[in-house]
């Protein structure tokens, strides 16, 4: 892996709190196992699972938000949005499984709604990718493991004319996994970045290309796994009750940066054109229906957007030095989405279809203020105007259409007031918006902070957070409608510690501790405790690099109990996941890789529901009971990384 620009893993310099920071690649390469979601799960306090086949877009809590996949977490890539609007399988769809762990250069994180230049989704937090535009060597990267699992990955750049570089990549993933009814993942994905200029000036244009198919077992209740068996049959863990579950996906893009750089100046410009389409079928609540309860999402959709940005440094060499930035994005969606109810992916009855021509401009203005060299302000104001219309393309009639406004403005203070400590202060408004065919337009987040961080004792870095995150309305997806719907007004408080120490210069230890209280505000008989909001989160990690021809890294993470219903009658399991990396360098060219996924065998559950599902003989009115996807057993992982 090339050198990068910085030498920690987390950069947290002229940042705004302990909550935000950077994410290097030597980290993401020693401790993320080169898996799409555990780039994520490198940022504190975040936990990823996984639970209706690997095609599918993941499952993200962070603070204590259920964020579904995707919903009030932001993500970009090289400046090009990952969350999906009005999308057929939930608002805010961030599928990550395009995303090629080995060219992440950095990843920038923030939590909470206090930057100015983070617009829609981004209440929770966010989190922006940036591919490196050139390697230092070609290289390959060969991984092999149980149950069909085959990946390979390929990256080469070179120069093709007077100071253009080519950046070309490919991936191809196979697997099976342990599910009675094979997975059949087949997952294509290839990149080329053509690149000129400098760091302090300079372009680039990348085209990226990405395809999968595969077959889920979805979720099973509780009450099957007590039986053991299912019309005359065992039935286990890894069994299905609808094998022609799964899914199809391909996102298409071409997408470009500018930037120039100088003493006082920044400017920056993005734009981006992506096509996606996804057929999803699932089948959650089984027989409530004669025919079968399976459902199919689709959807298609042309996306173009940009983003330009300048910034500017005054009164430089005065008492107190300002930069002021100001940008423009915006973002355009052509949608058509639907719901049919399916037999064995046969359309047995349209539900829905619309077609959806929705936009978001969002202008803002930040200014960072050192008033004294100990201390210093960030003030911002970010405006957005969304618009959509709306057409029923199933029921012919007239369109709909809608728009809504949100002013949000920011705040930050940070006191550097002891040696090596610095206290901070945030505060801000977000927003995340809602499905347009909801007609609800915008809904209005509001956020605080205060903690401190520190390095006052030597080779430790430690910080402390006690925040708060209000939602005007929840969403949340409701499985057996195939929707996602506008729920509760909800406030979440919560404390956050971490600690990372580095005894030696190649080995660290971390510790990272979230707790969080979520509640719906509203007073309601059904109760208000928020279901799936995990409220305890503790991720560990050891790292031992280049000790001699050796590397290994070692990650517990733990993810507590949560209410499954408002009345917190039920709730889920505590979720303990160990991974274990071994690497050995066998020559300057050639490095080999051993990685051990829930080391200790443990039976954990990726997710856990409560809701009415009905088995073959059961009542019609069906049956409330716990619904759980498992996660995998113990798997060995053997990889090659090969230099050229």
């Amino acid at each position: 892996m090339p050198e990068i620009e910085i030498h920690s893993e987390y950069d947290t310099t002229d940042h705004n709190s302990a909550s935000e920071g950077r994410i290097s690649a030597q980290r993401i390469v020693q401790q993320a196992l080169l898996r799409p979601a555990d780039v994520l799960e490198n940022m504190p306090g975040m936990v990823v699972t996984q639970h209706s086949g690997d095609g599918k877009a993941n499952q993200y809590f962070l603070r204590g938000v259920n964020l579904d996949h995707g919903t009030d977490f932001a993500t970009t890539l090289n400046g090009v949005p990952v969350n999906l609007p009005t999308h057929a399988h939930g608002q805010g769809y961030s599928d990550l499984n395009f995303l090629m762990p080995e060219l992440v250069q950095r990843v920038d994180y923030r939590k909470g709604p206090y930057a100015a230049q983070d617009g829609d989704f981004s209440s929770a937090g966010s989190a922006h990718f940036v591919y490196r535009k050139h390697v230092d060597r070609p290289f390959s990267h060969f991984t092999w493991a149980q149950r069909g699992y085959v990946r390979g990955m390929a990256a080469d750049s070179r120069s093709v004319g007077e100071g253009l570089v080519l950046l070309t990549a490919i991936e191809r993933t196979n697997n099976d996994g342990p599910w009675t009814v094979p997975e059949g993942l087949r997952k294509t994905n290839a990149l080329l970045t053509l690149s000129g200029g400098s760091a302090e000036q300079g372009w680039s244009t990348s085209v990226s290309l990405y395809r999968a198919h595969w077959t889920a077992t979805d979720q099973v209740p509780q009450r099957l796994l007590d039986q053991g068996n299912y019309q005359g049959q065992a039935f286990g863990r890894f069994d299905s009750l609808d094998p022609s579950d799964g899914g199809r996906t391909h996102r298409n893009s071409v997408s470009g940066e500018w930037h120039q750089h100088d003493t006082d100046h920044v400017r920056k410009l993005s734009w981006y054109i992506m096509q996606y389409d996804l057929d999803l079928y699932s089948n959650f609540t089984y027989q409530t229906t004669p025919a079968g309860d399976q459902f199919a999402q689709r959807d298609k959709r042309t996306v173009v957007g940009a983003h330009a940005l300048a910034s500017w440094t005054v009164g430089q060499n005065e008492a107190s030095p300002s930069t002021n930035t100001v940008g423009l994005q915006v973002r355009q969606d052509h949608i058509q989405v639907g719901l049919d109810q399916t037999t064995r992916r046969e359309i047995s009855k349209p539900v829905s279809a619309d077609e959806v021509m929705q936009s978001l401009v969002g202008v803002y203005a930040e200014t960072n203020t050192a008033w004294l060299p100990q201390f210093r302000t960030v003030v911002g104001m970010r405006f957005d105007q969304f618009n959509a219309r709306t057409a029923n393309t199933l029921v012919m009639g007239p369109s709909t259409t809608q728009q809504s406004q949100q002013l949000s403005p920011k705040f930050s203070a940070i006191w550097d007031a002891l040696h090596h400590t610095e206290f901070f202060f945030n505060a801000g408004r977000g927003f995340h918006s809602n499905d347009a065919r909801s007609q609800a337009g915008l809904s209005r987040s509001q956020g605080e902070e205060l903690g401190l961080r520190t390095r006052a004792l030597p080779h430790v870095q430690s910080s402390l957070a006690l925040w708060r995150l209000n939602f005007g309305t929840d969403l949340h997806y409701v499985g057996d409608a195939g929707t996602t719907e506008i729920g509760r007004p909800s406030q979440r408080t919560g404390l956050e510690l971490n600690n990372r120490w580095t005894p030696q210069r190649h080995i660290s230890l971390e510790a990272n501790l979230a707790w969080s209280r979520p509640r719906y505000t509203d007073p309601s008989a059904m109760g208000n405790a928020v279901p799936n909001a995990v409220q305890k989160v503790a991720q560990l990690h050891a790292t031992a690099s280049h000790m001699g021809a050796w590397s290994s890294a070692i990650n517990v993470r733990y993810i507590g109990s949560a209410p499954l219903l408002e009345d917190n009658s039920m709730r889920s399991s505590t979720n303990i996941s160990t991974q274990l990396r071994l690497s050995r360098r066998m020559s300057q060219d050639v490095t080999v890789s051993l990685d051990v996924f829930n080391l200790t065998n443990r039976k954990n559950n990726d997710i856990q529901y409560a809701y009415t599902s009905r088995l073959s003989g059961e009542p019609v009115a069906g049956v409330i009971d716990h619904h759980l996807h498992p996660a995998e057993p113990r798997t060995f992982r053997l990889g090659a990384r090969v230099q050229y």
